[in-house]
């Protein structure tokens, strides 16, 4: 049998950018800063790939899940460019949706829900795909680590000015945001304030399952929305009325649903729809989906969603 083709697989987020490089000495991985959705993406892209073959690292092959990604900046060839330094011979770039769906079902049918900073899910059926949210945090990206984030800190205001009950997300606030009052000039004008406020996200889910009763309202709210658009996407393809559709499996990735109370209110919520769904949380991970592109069957339902370039 011959070896395994010598990999490097890109998972490129907006809160951290995740890379692996496997070979026949073994496998390295290191991380790097989230890329800008607000910028270009192709050049940052082909920067991260230049920085591998600084490194002194080879690959025949590299596979990229994008956040954000468009069809305009679908360009498999404009990366080839950058990759044929380290020896590529192919190149092949989806939205971080297809790589978290092969990275957790592979060519399965089901619904995956990959939530950090921004949430995006995919659906897949026998012959066709459903993509759910994802619309950034201005227009969508329900349940995301923003939206909880944000959710979050709307709490403390809330409480602040007698608008909301007491939490106990005041004080984690307030170490940051001495003045409360202040607090919202200093994120309006941090570039970085996307990933900053989606970093509350954790408080919350620690303040819920520590029994605050603000941040459980907070944290159900946010599971009843990453279910909807599991379940919505099962609809779009037809696998909520498939025969077998009891036993779907849905499956939650993402640092968001490490959290117990979200993880637990999630498969609450799926099951009020589909009580035998198969529900699996936070068992795999993009880059391995990133590293599986290459290898994805024509006769998927997802090939059609990946571009590649050769030589």
């Amino acid at each position: 049998m011959s070896p395994a083709p010598s990999t490097l697989a890109i998972d490129a987020g907006q809160s951290g950018i995740k890379v692996r490089h496997s070979d026949a000495a073994g496998i390295g991985e290191w991380s790097a800063p989230g890329i800008r959705t607000d910028l270009p993406l192709l050049p940052q892209l082909a920067r991260i790939i230049e920085q591998a073959h600084e490194a002194g690292r080879t690959a025949e092959r590299v596979g990229l899940g994008v956040s954000g990604l468009t069809d305009d900046e679908r360009d498999a060839g404009y990366l080839l460019a950058a990759a044929v330094p380290l020896g590529a011979r192919s190149v092949h770039l989806a939205h971080d949706s297809i790589t978290a769906y092969l990275g957790a079902l592979g060519d399965r049918r089901g619904v995956v829900v990959a939530a950090g900073t921004g949430v995006v899910t995919l659906a897949a059926g026998a012959s066709d795909i459903a993509r759910v949210d994802g619309w950034g945090y201005l227009m969508g990206d329900a349940g995301s680590g923003y939206w909880l984030g944000r959710a979050g800190l709307d709490a403390v205001m809330r409480a602040h000015d007698g608008r909301g009950d007491a939490t106990g997300l005041s004080e984690v606030v307030r170490a940051d945001f001495p003045d409360l009052e202040a607090a919202y000039i200093e994120l309006q004008a941090d570039p970085e304030r996307v990933q900053r406020i989606a970093s509350y996200a954790r408080a919350v889910a620690d303040a819920a399952a520590a029994g605050d009763a603000v941040a459980e309202v907070l944290v159900t709210g946010a599971a009843r929305e990453l279910a909807t658009s599991a379940l919505a996407g099962l609809r779009c393809v037809g696998e909520l009325d498939a025969a077998d559709a009891a036993a779907a499996a849905v499956c939650g990735v993402g640092g968001l649903f490490a959290g117990e109370v979200l993880g637990r209110e999630f498969g609450v919520a799926v099951r009020t729809v589909l009580p035998n769904a198969d529900i699996r949380l936070g068992e795999a991970h993009p880059v391995d989906g990133a590293a599986a592109l290459a290898d994805v069957a024509p006769t998927s339902a997802l090939a059609r969603h990946i571009a590649s370039a050769s030589v």
